[in-house]
């Protein structure tokens, strides 16, 4: 039997599997809103910023607000209706940031950022992308305010999700920015580079914004080439992943390399090198000689790789 077994349970995905019922054709419902908002079972989440508010509990922390509760907080820069979960209405509570911050000093409260709660499991794992959802539309509010065609002040409409512009009526929507994020590989060996933002002993997958006019399998293989010099054929989709900061849906691919010979772009790359799948398999486990690791689970970077030591990346 493989000893690649030993990797364990698959752990699940951050911010994936929302179980929210977006529920949007109630968003131009002003009645049926004005009674979401009045049902007892209605629940928030308080987000300032890149602060997430959290109720103090054991062994988990509560992210889930009840309505009136959030309002003793501060008040709201928006409200975002979510959507149902299980009939209950669900909503993105914006807090100005200053005032999330605040309660930092309030021992009831821990108030810290959304890698933290994901990375550190400060939640309930189904919490995560309800916040994420919450925290990528309020993010959009905050640096939306005026009006990019014209200049004027926006005004919140749809619950949320959308803003229009009086002055000159158009209609400005929240964005969701996608990135390829790649494994180019080749036999027994795949591609890992490392951003100088990285912790010291972090290694990961390459990935970068998807261009104007440009497909997933052609970003794939431009940013490798432009990252790390090396030409892919094959592109095989994995896996997608929201990435709430602030607001960017991953595109998980492998890419089957065509060349070895690595050129490192020094202005996005700190290093690139190539990793032999025995070497990648001990730094999943944190058993790595020199202390090297992949990224947490709750990266879609972790799972592509992991994908590919356990042989579930294929290019036939």
């Amino acid at each position: 039997m493989s000893p690649r077994l030993d990797l364990g349970p698959k752990p699940r995905l951050g911010y994936t599997q929302n179980p929210i019922e977006r529920a949007a054709e109630l968003r131009a419902d002003d009645a049926a809103l004005t009674r979401l908002v009045a049902q007892p079972d209605a629940g928030a989440y308080v987000i300032g910023g890149d602060w997430i508010v959290m109720k103090k509990a054991a062994p988990l922390n509560e992210p889930l607000f009840a309505l009136d509760e959030a309002r003793t907080l501060g008040a709201a820069g928006e409200i975002v209706f979510l959507g149902l979960l299980g009939g209950a209405p669900r909503f993105g509570y914006g807090l100005a940031p200053a005032a999330a911050e605040a309660l930092k000093n309030d021992e009831r409260y821990l108030v810290t950022d959304l890698r933290s709660v994901a990375v550190q499991g400060l939640v309930e794992p189904a919490h995560l992308p309800l916040i994420a959802e919450a925290k990528a539309v309020l993010h959009w509010h905050l640096r939306h305010r005026f009006c990019s065609n014209c200049g004027a002040p926006t005004q919140v409409t749809q619950a949320g999700w959308k803003r229009d512009c009086a002055s000159c009526k158009a209609e400005h929507f929240p964005r969701t920015d996608p990135v390829a994020i790649m494994l180019a590989v080749t036999g027994d060996q795949c591609l890992l580079g490392r951003s100088p933002r990285f912790v010291p002993t972090m290694w990961s997958c390459l990935a970068g914004f998807i261009e104007p006019g440009e497909a997933i399998e052609d970003a794939v293989r431009r940013e490798t080439r432009e990252e790390a010099g090396i030409t892919c054929g094959r592109v095989v989709y994995f896996q997608s992943q929201p990435w709430p900061f602030p607001s960017s849906l991953m595109i998980g691919c492998h890419a089957e390399a065509l060349t070895r010979d690595i050129v490192v772009d020094r202005a996005e790359l700190e290093d690139a090198r190539w990793f032999s799948k025995a070497e990648v398999e001990s730094m999943l486990m944190r058993r790595h000689p020199q202390g090297l690791t992949t990224p947490p689970p709750v990266a879609i970077a972790h799972h592509l790789i992991r994908a590919w030591v356990e042989d579930e990346a294929r290019f036939d």
